[in-house]
């Protein structure tokens, strides 16, 4: 579990999957293979759960919430989650080489999927702990006599966590600490695509921490109807899942049944409004580099650019410049901003989505195909598409690739409204000189969350989340933290 491959950096991840405080594998040993998206090498191997191994995963968490102190012992938990913080700490190198080797992230920009997810443990163990659980609302007046009302805030109880592959350390963090220290048990599914960071997670909380047996539960699986499962257990009390919007309508569909709480960050077709004042030279080159790192991988990547039809010319010789001046390759080469994509599946989605721009009357500037210096390795070119029809598919499809599509506009109005057509509602971004004028566009967008130039939407402190078909609940802040706890009124004598 801990050879390297001389020269490159991979290091394989943890085989073993943790339910009730042991690392297993599945009663039949049976396991799949993890591949290096930039050299489509097999690199390892990890468990290959069984919908048995997720009963039995829910079974322990239940029983873990139900009949120890977790949910009530405030400062344990606490003392827990620091431990967690230390060993991640300890383990980040191992972490960092084990999410370039399973996604193809660049170690240029594994800060954001290692350090800042390590970090996100020590707030929320403190956020944890100063948060206020019983709040007193005062006196009032009732049918049989003044009562003061009290708020109880109390864990959900067992938390199922699926999550995606493009920054699987990352929301792996995301979605279980802030739910552990609220006092609620989880069951982690990680993505297939990305199993070890679920599985070395597991491996480190078994290891280097007091986290009581069944506590925190990690099934990996190549099988779809595993997570399947995990969604429509009544045992389980709220799912809590990143990824695409399809998907979310079936873990909805299966969490019907038992009314759970969901929590869902799906599906987004960002845009990006230049207005007509904007320093192109300043904003353009930083639209392109976002939409390269992470070969695009990324939800909340402003794909669409609006640039007024008075600079039009001017944008696309800037984005162009930018985009074919984006170094593609091996993700461990320090120099790289964008690697691989995921798998092969994932490049002929994007390569699919290009030609279908393409067919519908976009003008392709650059890009639009595969490295010819890299045959090897699941790689795209940055590509720019100018003249895209609003309507068209690759203006309404979530492409999750290095692609940037450029539409043009004649006015504001116009510009919202173009931003405003897709079914997703995620983030978006607005640049120009007149703060104020942009900051009013901003507020007509119909999403979650808005960048105006260039000051980041996203942070810790600030909740997260989509409007429309891009998810439901909030992310980080006060707002994130109570989506995973109940509130109680307790109407008692004053």
């Amino acid at each position: 579990m801990t050879q390297t491959q001389s020269g490159t950096g991979i290091l394989a991840g943890e085989q073993r999957m943790l339910i009730d405080g042991e690392l297993r594998h599945t009663d039949g040993g049976a396991l799949f293979d993890v591949v290096h998206p930039g050299n489509e090498e097999v690199v390892g191997q990890v468990a290959d759960g069984t919908t048995a191994d997720m009963g039995r995963a829910v079974g322990a968490a239940r029983r873990a919430f139900d009949d120890t102190d977790w949910s009530r012992d405030l400062d344990f938990r606490y003392h827990c989650l620091m431990q967690l913080h230390a060993a991640l700490e300890r383990n980040k190198e191992r972490l960092r080489r084990i999410v370039v080797t399973e996604v193809g992230c660049p170690i240029s920009v594994t800060g954001s999927q290692i350090e800042d997810p390590i970090d996100e443990v020590r707030h929320w163990a403190e956020h944890g702990r100063d948060f206020e659980y019983l709040v007193d609302t005062g006196i009032h007046k009732a049918p049989m006599g003044t009562a003061r009302r009290t708020i109880s805030y109390e864990p959900v109880g067992v938390v199922g966590a699926i999550t995606p592959w493009n920054v699987p350390f990352y929301l792996n963090i995301a979605e279980t600490v802030p739910a552990l220290m609220a006092g609620n048990t989880v069951v982690l599914k990680p993505a297939q695509l990305t199993p070890w960071s679920g599985s070395e997670l597991g491996r480190i909380i078994a290891e280097e921490t007091d986290i009581p047996a069944g506590v925190f539960n990690v099934v990996t699986s190549n099988a779809n109807e595993v997570g399947a499962a995990l969604s429509a257990d009544p045992r389980v009390d709220m799912i809590t899942f990143t990824g695409s919007t399809a998907t979310g309508r079936a873990i909805l569909a299966a969490a019907a049944p038992t009314v759970k709480r969901t929590m869902m960050e799906l599906g987004g077709k960002s845009a990006h409004i230049v207005l007509d004042d904007a320093k192109l030279e300043k904003c353009l080159p930083m639209a392109a580099m976002v939409a390269c790192v992470m070969s695009g991988q990324a939800c909340i990547m402003a794909s669409r650019i609006l640039l007024p039809r008075s600079r039009y010319d001017e944008g696309i010789e800037i984005l162009k410049a930018a985009m074919a001046a984006t170094a593609v390759g091996d993700p461990w080469d320090p120099a790289m901003l964008q690697g691989p994509q995921i798998s092969e599946t994932q490049r002929q989605k994007v390569l699919g989505l290009i030609r279908s721009g393409i067919d519908s009357g976009a003008r392709l500037i650059t890009g639009g195909g595969v490295p010819e210096a890299l045959p090897v390795g699941y790689y795209t070119q940055p590509t720019l598409l100018a003249d895209v029809d609003p309507d068209s598919q690759v203006a309404q499809e979530e492409i999750f690739g290095p692609v940037l599509t450029v539409i043009p506009y004649d006015t504001d109005d116009q510009a919202v409204a173009i931003a405003n057509n897709s079914i997703y509602g995620l983030s978006g971004e607005v640049t120009g000189v007149d703060t104020e004028r942009a900051f009013c566009i901003a507020r007509r967008l119909r999403t979650g969350n808005v960048t105006v130039n260039g000051r980041s939407h996203f942070g810790i402190t600030s909740p997260f989340g989509g409007t429309k078909q891009s998810g439901l609940g909030r992310r980080n802040g006060a707002e994130g933290f109570k989506e995973y706890l109940e509130s109680k009124t307790i109407g008692h004598p004053a």
